[in-house]
């Protein structure tokens, strides 16, 4: 009963010890960032720690065992090991405090981010991370000895405990990502984990109080030394091979299904279950023949060859999953169940060899029961240094250098080395080294993976495809017929990929960039979303004489940005070299961003950058990727905004793109409640399609003047980067304001914010993603917004100016803007067309050639626009009777449409809540119309009530 009990204490053990490895990484990343470096630092920390607990603990249970031999009597390993994990959890208690006090110290002591600064940094995460850690690396030497009966029961324990601590960080990883991080936030996460731990180590101590055993098996003669000799070379090696290979595998799951935080979580759980599943197959072995770690070895290596083959096509066996689910949200944990069964498939039997590996030699080196804790803790030592080196290594150095599919051919190499080491000392060594020294070249025989499979982001496609049918060869043709790979490359922070768009006529028509098989940017079809991200605030900007620009991308916006006469200085922070490399294939396309003498290139954390800058900026532009991708999630916090505010010069503007496909409005308003945490004045523009630009101006008392537009687009260099943008005029740029300044703030979003203590916006970002629908903007149609919106929109400025009627061709000319991109927009602006002028012959002719350019969407349709215009008060309201229905449906058309140039007519839409009627004798009418009011605000007034609100 002590051992099932000290087994099952074990897994929560484990369970902790994973959970802590995912909260502390997201603690110290804001502190470190979270750019390759801290990810290498952390890990390094956190396995080294490991690594000397295991050293240190071995010889404290060898030096407990002998004192206890000594006065005859059992050794309370059991209680030694409850205070142990006591003080894991106090620690865990302590943490949230602990690391604020060391955040404070390394704000306090003037150093610069990067290098010496740097060091002094992961120094002062070292002080937090090692000391539970180090403790943590008691398990398998303590447990190992405490609970062993006998050496011939020695091996099958020790794989149980090795075991049962593997499962239980298995559930760690998957809970850890999958709820209690998006959940709890991390300090209550830690603080949980805390709990868990002091609840392990009361569980522990009990036992070990209650344990009386015998010493027989202990007495003599003096314990031996436990001698290694090959053994720890290939315990190193294995334990290289595995995290090499792990960190493989999350990279290439990232590719196949999106590096986002399930992912991770989800290839981290099947990796460790593996490994579990090995160790627990060894504890049911009835014996265990001497060859058969070399013949494990030998295994995994043969496995680990046709694994390489099948990995690089990865991205089409996803895909043929993920059209199975199609884009129903209910389906997402069905998705990636169905994931982990077909990863675990795969993986089962080759990690499941490297689990069993650890286990059986820890059998080949059990010499004496007092001894068997010595032997675990100095095993387990090389194997953690092992992984060490592997997360090191193959996780970040060699990958400057090296791209995956090689450090996967360097982990076969290593399996390969330990198997031959394995023959040496079991056979004869001649015979031994000449039969698998070829085997060696193996490695070096693979074939190159595809970068084209690779890279090519079938985990955005939601719907099968006949090619599905035809097997990876003619799937991967057919996905992107006429775009050519030009480069690849895995560098340690993402695997960038150049895409070139080939014509018919062999001519390259567009060229992109794709980072982790998501593209981030052509410079042809996203040319204004990159171009304006940069122009509008540097129009906006007090001054425009320094930028600071966050993700170097396809170098549009930098460009742009350079190309302006007003600025001296253009600060580039990029954190993936790949993307730097990557440059080159840009450079005629974006203005010589990279050649520019105005540019600074800085590999670094956009973080980190920005708190370690001497300067303040003009203008700040943040492009990164999607916020489900794992990293990313960071440069849309609260404190990631703080950051940049402050570095903001007054009257400076800060930049945010952002998306309104593959998203859910209610990412939206997270995203937006964020900012506006941060600014007190928000705007939101729209740039292509379903790209916007949110605006937060450092100048509370900031207001958008239309003789500035005037001004900055009367200078030469300004307009024609707008021209190179595709912004033919005033009106053309002014239609791009969606939400002026203030309306945002009085749009009464409420709910939480994204923070880095408590990372929400990444795990509804990637539900919102799996589910690939359309968000809309909140729209600016109450009371206070309305009001708000009307007084500092430009274009209702520019209504203005023209007597309250805009002129005919300045509405064509945003009409054209709009139309396609934001189809809501343009019928708002069709509508307000018809108000300004009615009957217009040119109206119609711009409607009709609209309608017939988009295949008549039924946001241009005759009869809306004939609804839009009641809402204005000048078309009659249907005769008699309104239904409830119809009541409700004009007002969801009166906050979907609403358009801060041109607002509404409340007065209308309150005559049409008089005119509803219901089968309950219009008690439900009263009722609704309560309702749209707290939505709207009072209905009472017209366009001037509006006017005259106060903001």
């Amino acid at each position: 009963m002590i051992r099932v009990i000290g087994l099952g204490l074990t897994a929560l053990t484990g369970f902790s010890g994973l959970v802590y490895e995912v909260a502390w990484q997201k603690y110290v990343a804001t502190l470190l960032g979270s750019h390759s470096e801290a990810t290498a630092a952390v890990l390094a920390l956190f396995l080294g720690g490991l690594s000397a607990g295991y050293a240190l603990f071995g010889r404290v249970t060898r030096l407990v065992v002998e004192r206890s031999t000594e006065r005859g009597r059992p050794p309370r390993l059991l209680l030694l090991y409850g205070l142990v994990e006591a003080a894991i959890g106090l620690h865990a208690l302590a943490f949230p405090w602990l690391f604020a006090g060391v955040r404070a110290l390394s704000v306090a002591i003037p150093h610069r981010v990067s290098g010496a600064g740097f060091a002094l940094d992961v120094g002062l995460v070292a002080l937090l991370i090692l000391p539970p850690t180090i403790l943590m690396g008691a398990t398998i030497p303590i447990l190992t000895q405490a609970l062993s009966r006998s050496l011939a029961d020695s091996t099958r324990l020790h794989a149980l405990v090795y075991a049962s601590n593997t499962a239980g960080a298995f559930a760690g990883a998957l809970s850890a990502g999958f709820v209690l991080v998006p959940t709890l936030g991390l300090a209550n996460v830690v603080y949980a984990m805390g709990v868990v731990n002091l609840v392990a180590g009361a569980g522990f101590g009990l036992l070990g109080l209650r344990r009386r055993g015998a010493l027989g098996d202990l007495e003599g003669g003096p314990l031996h030394a436990v001698r290694l000799g090959l053994l720890a070379p290939v315990a190193l090696l294995a334990g290289f091979a595995a995290m090499a290979l792990q960190t493989v595998l999350i990279r290439v799951g990232g590719l196949a299904i999106g590096s986002s935080e399930f992912t991770f979580s989800m290839v981290v759980a099947v990796f460790v279950l593996c490994i579990a599943v090995g160790s627990f197959v060894v504890s049911a072995l009835p014996r265990i023949p001497r060859g058969l770690l070399f013949g494990v070895q030998v295994a995994l290596a043969v496995l680990l060859v046709g694994l390489y083959r099948v990995v690089a096509d990865a991205p089409y066996w996803v895909w043929g999953v993920r059209s199975a689910f199609r884009d129903e949200a209910l389906g997402f944990y069905f998705y990636f169940v169905t994931l982990f069964l077909g990863v675990l498939a795969v993986l089962a039997v080759p990690i499941g060899l490297s689990g069993a590996t650890l286990p059986l030699v820890f059998h080949q080196l059990r010499q004496e029961i007092g001894g068997l804790g010595s032997a675990a803790g100095r095993l387990y030592a090389w194997n953690t240094l092992g992984s060490l080196l592997g997360a090191l290594l193959g996780g970040y150095w060699l990958l400057f250098w090296l791209d995956l599919d090689q450090v996967f051919a360097l982990a076969l190499g290593a399996v390969i080395v330990s198997a031959v080491l394995l023959a040496v000392r079991l056979f004869d060594r001649r015979v031994a080294v000449l039969a698998l020294l070829p085997a060696l070249a193996v490695p070096a025989l693979l074939p190159r993976w595809d970068p084209d499979r690779l890279s090519s982001g079938l985990f955005r496609e939601r719907r099968s495809d006949p090619a599905l049918w035809l097997g990876p060869s003619e799937a991967f043709a057919r996905h992107r017929p006429n775009n050519v790979v030009s480069f690849y490359t895995d560098d340690p922070a993402s695997s960038v990929a150049v895409f070139e768009a080939v014509g018919a006529d062999g001519s390259v028509r567009d060229v992109a960039i794709a980072t982790n098989g998501k593209p981030d940017g052509a410079v042809g079809g996203d040319y204004p979303t990159m171009a304006l991200a940069g122009l509008i605030p540097a129009l906006f900007a007090e001054r425009a004489e320094s930028a600071f620009v966050i993700g170097y991308g396809t170098g549009v916006t930098v460009g742009e940005l350079a190309a302006l006469d007003t600025m001296r200085r253009v600060v580039v922070a990029e954190i993936s070299p790949g993307v730097i490399e990557a440059g080159r294939f840009f450079e005629a396309r974006n203005l010589g961003a990279l050649g520019s003498p105005k540019t600074e290139v800085v590999v670094s954390d956009a973080y980190r950058a920005l708190r370690g800058a001497d300067e303040r900026f003009d203008v700040i532009v943040s492009e990164p990727s999607n916020p489900w991708m794992a990293g990313v999630e960071m440069l849309f916090s609260r404190e990631f905004l703080a950051a940049a505010r402050d570095r903001l010069t007054p009257g400076g503007v800060y930049a945010q793109w952002f998306h309104l496909y593959e998203v859910d409005d209610e990412v939206v308003s997270l995203v937006l409640r964020t900012y506006l945490s941060v600014f007190e004045r928000v705007a939101v523009w729209f740039t292509l399609g379903s790209d916007v630009i949110l605006l937060g101006f450092n100048d509370p008392d900031v207001r958008l003047d239309l003789d500035v537009v005037r001004r900055g687009m009367a200078r030469a260099d300004l307009a024609a980067g707008l021209q190179r943008a595709r912004i033919d005029g005033l009106p053309a740029l002014l239609a791009h304001e969606i939400l002026p300044v203030g309306v945002v703030e009085r749009l009464g979003l409420e709910g939480d914010v994204h923070t880095l203590l408590h990372p929400i916006l990444n795990d509804r970002a990637a539900r919102a993603f799996f589910a690939g629908g359309r968000a809309s903007l909140p729209r600016g149609a109450g009371m206070a917004a309305a009001s708000a919106g009307q007084r500092t929109s430009l274009l209702a400025q520019l209504r203005a100016e023209s007597g309250g009627r805009l002129p005919e061709s300045d509405y064509r000319a945003a009409v054209d803007e709009v139309c396609g991109p934001q189809l809501r927009l343009c019928a708002s602006l069709l509508a307000a067309w018809a108000l300004d002028h009615p009957g217009s012959p040119e109206r119609e002719r711009v409607l009709e050639a609209a309608r017939r350019r988009l295949g008549y969407p039924e946001e241009l349709a005759p009869a809306l626009q004939d609804e839009l215009l009641m809402l204005h008060g000048v078309r009659a309201l249907p005769p008699g009777r309104v239904p409830i229905e119809e009541a409700r449906r004009l007002t969801g058309l009166f906050v979907d449409y609403a358009h801060s140039a041109v607002p509404f007519d409340r007065a209308a839409l309150a005559a049409i809540w008089r005119q509803c009627r219901d089968s309950r004798r219009g008690v439900a009418c009263a009722e609704e119309r309560r309702r749209a009011e707290r939505l709207l605000g009072s209905f009472r007034g017209s366009h001037a009530a509006v006017r005259e609100a106060s903001p």
